[in-house]
């Protein structure tokens, strides 16, 4: 999952007087949607009796909606849209949302309220509520569904449940089994500690034993896995750390240093709450998608492992399906080949919307 260590969201915390302002204003005055018939707001919704916000760009009102699930649970994509989402906005009108407990999210909800809700189905559910309502709102028939990390899981079981109201399902970072992803992200972690004669990471690693183990995940042994993981590349291709992911919240325009903390929190807040219950998730047994599916998979991708994604969408059965491989992405291959992920969007995913 996205979620990687928890002690690395506090790179997204700047001090409350936010230095980057200047630097906001720069890049929310590039991103500026001017043109006629574009749409640029930020507005709430109250999904399953939850307040969550929502984010929507986009060149044209006549593109179709592709809605953005971001990962975690709790790790919001809001904030780092910026970074990569402009050229989709000329084809899409792009849909990014902070799900329940999370990011600017978080602040207004009781949690103590809203802690048992928690549950995959009503991730699921919070979704499909909101396409509903934007479909409402932009007079739209379908949407493309893209998730990802964690939020692959929800998109996908929204494909299961509501293939209707869908052009497609595009899982980037795709999560098929909870327990099989961390079980394979963790041997070759321990693997490239091994070859890297790496005593530390070795030990650390070994401690986990069995790993992820019986029963219930445990968030302490994840954290310390995706440490390990994290520094051989398993989340940012060629990279020790995936600093460059989370210092971009601090030039969102959409954040402020308070929602920063907020999207901190949150992250914890979900992590602690839902981890422990993904044990057992998994798709292992749909065999059939009643809608179109694009995998974008990351070729060193081992936070989600992408072996596994690969191998389930070569059995299921769809309408249609394509997989495109990004060579020199890990988990986040938005940000590492943004170009490629903005290719592969306009030749396997925008020709679905056959309508508009």
């Amino acid at each position: 999952m996205k979620a990687a260590a928890l002690a690395l969201l506090a790179f997204a915390v700047a001090p409350a007087d936010d230095p980057y302002a200047p630097g906001k204003e720069i890049v929310a005055d590039i991103g500026r949607i001017v043109t006629p018939e574009g749409v640029q707001e930020t507005f709430e919704l109250t999904l399953g009796g939850a307040r969550q916000v929502v984010n929507v760009r986009g060149a044209d009102k006549a593109n179709p909606i592709l809605i953005f699930v971001h990962g975690g649970p709790g790790a919001v994509e809001m904030p780092v849209a910026w970074a990569f989402q402009r050229p989709w906005e000329d084809y899409f009108t792009v849909v990014q949302w902070d799900q329940r407990g999370a990011g600017r999210s978080y602040p207004l909800n009781d949690p103590k309220v809203i802690a048992p809700t928690l549950t995959p189905d009503r991730y699921r559910d919070d979704t499909i509520e909101l396409i509903e309502a934007l479909r409402k709102r932009y007079g739209k028939r379908k949407v493309f569904l893209l998730g990802h990390s964690w939020g692959s899981a929800v998109g996908l079981s929204v494909a299961v449940k509501r293939p209707d109201l869908l052009y497609a399902y595009v899982g980037m970072g795709q999560l098929i089994d909870f327990r099989e992803n961390e079980r394979v992200g963790y041997d070759r972690t321990l693997a490239q500690a091994r070859r890297d004669n790496n005593a530390e990471a070795v030990r650390e690693l070994e401690a986990l034993r069995p790993y992820p183990g019986p029963g219930a995940f445990s968030v302490d042994a994840m954290s310390t896995e995706r440490k390990w993981s994290i520094h051989y590349g398993a989340l940012a291709a060629g990279r020790d750390n995936a600093d460059f992911y989370f210092h971009a919240p601090r030039l969102s325009p959409e954040y402020t240093p308070a929602d920063r903390k907020a999207w901190d929190a949150g992250s914890g807040f979900t992590i602690e709450t839902m981890f422990p219950q993904l044990s057992s998730l998994t798709f292992a047994n749909v065999k059939r998608l009643d809608t179109p599916v694009v995998f974008l998979l990351g070729r060193h991708d081992y936070t989600c492992a992408a072996p596994i994604a690969s191998a389930w969408i070569d059995r299921v059965d769809a309408p249609s399906k394509a997989t495109v491989w990004f060579e020199h992405s890990a988990h986040l291959p938005m940000i590492e080949e943004p170009g490629r992920v903005f290719a592969a969007l306009l030749e396997k995913v925008r020709p679905l919307a056959k309508d508009e």
